[in-house]
């Protein structure tokens, strides 16, 4: 019987270490009077990040970002290429999705659309909520610099497409993946060059890239590239992966364009 308290003891010890829980980030919530709701982000800082430290971080910002969709395996790639030094340390925020259709999309003529998605079109107002509430929020509570990126696929490419035209000063950096460019009858696409007509912010970076995803998606890619080449102010890099489809474009994609985004140093 004397054996048995010191091996209990050596059990719960055991017990009690593995159910420390693994932390990959934190959970924020920030209450937006332009979406008149609360809206959930996860955040994850870098290795070493100290909030008392005068040292600031890019921050990456990502569209599909609840715990479930994207932002795990994007943080993943993000730390692994931080370790091998391929990019710098940065922060990610992840914007938790309430409602896709409706953040992602402006609105559209479509009468099919309308009638399948009825809450769509209020793009407009997701990126005053990024301008003025998120960004802010952001830049308030943690050690920033002024490297921003956005991060979209899909409906997330097609917003990020647009802050891209309309807003290009809210980002350095966008990184736009398989755009939902088909969206109201392609008239993004059709009106781009009307926007870049008045762009003047020096810098932009776009990776733009896209999967075997059918003649409309990987078309309007293609033509979105060739409108942005026309631009001297943006350098953007194309990369059509043709051995990916929707469902598999992401994880690889942005392995590859954080790598086009920040060169490694010879």
């Amino acid at each position: 019987m004397k054996f048995l308290l010191p091996l209990f003891l050596l059990v719960a010890s055991i017990n009690s270490f593995a159910q420390q829980p693994f932390v990959l980030g934190q959970v924020e919530k920030i209450n937006s009077e332009m979406l008149k709701e609360t809206r959930t982000l996860n955040i994850y800082l870098p290795e070493g990040y100290s909030a008392d430290s005068a040292k600031t971080y890019p921050v990456i910002y990502l569209l599909d970002g609840s715990a479930n969709e994207d932002f795990i395996h994007i943080v993943g790639l993000v730390q692994y290429l931080t370790m091998i030094e391929i990019m710098p340390k940065s922060i990610v925020v992840g914007i938790a999705n309430v409602d896709r259709k409706r953040d992602f999309t402006f609105p559209t003529t479509v009468k099919e659309d309308l009638k399948d998605f009825p809450t769509t079109g209020k793009s407009e107002k997701f990126i005053s909520f990024i301008e003025k509430e998120l960004q802010p929020f952001i830049q308030k509570k943690y050690k920033t610099n002024e490297n921003k990126t956005i991060i979209g696929q899909s409906l997330g490419g097609l917003l990020a497409t647009e802050i891209l035209l309309k807003k290009p000063q809210l980002f350095t950096n966008y990184m736009i993946i398989s755009p939902s460019l088909w969206w109201d009858n392609e008239s993004l696409l059709t009106e781009a060059p009307k926007y870049l007509e008045k762009q003047t912010k020096p810098g932009l970076k776009v990776y733009l890239s896209v999967g075997a995803e059918g003649k409309v998606m990987e078309g309007d890619a293609k033509k979105l590239a060739e409108i942005l080449n026309q631009k001297t102010n943006i350098k953007l890099d194309f990369l059509p992966l043709p051995d990916e489809n929707h469902l598999t474009i992401l994880h690889n994609s942005i392995y590859k364009g954080l790598g086009i985004l920040y060169p490694k140093k010879k």
